[in-house]
C-alpha cells in the first residue's frame, strides 16, 4: 500500500473534493477515517503553500487549483 505523499497532489485534491461534495448525500462519509486523513494531509500541504486553511475561500481556491 502506498502512502498519501506518493500520489500526485492534483489527484488527491480531486478525490477529496468529490468525496467531500457527497457528505450530505452520504452521511457515512462524515465518520470516514480515510476522508479525515486525506483532509489532514491536504491541509498540511496547503499550509506549506502558505494557505490559511481556516479561511474557507483560501482553502477552496487551493483545492480548485
Amino acid at each position: 500500500m502506498k502512502n498519501l505523499n506518493t500520489y500526485p497532489i492534483s489527484e488527491l485534491k480531486l478525490i477529496y473534493s468529490l468525496l467531500h461534495n457527497q457528505v450530505l448525500e452520504q452521511p457515512a462519509l462524515m465518520d470516514s477515517e480515510l476522508l479525515h486523513d486525506l483532509q489532514s494531509y491536504l491541509q498540511s500541504q496547503a499550509s506549506q503553500d502558505n494557505v490559511d486553511v481556516s479561511a474557507h475561500a483560501e482553502w477552496a481556491a487551493w483545492l480548485a487549483n
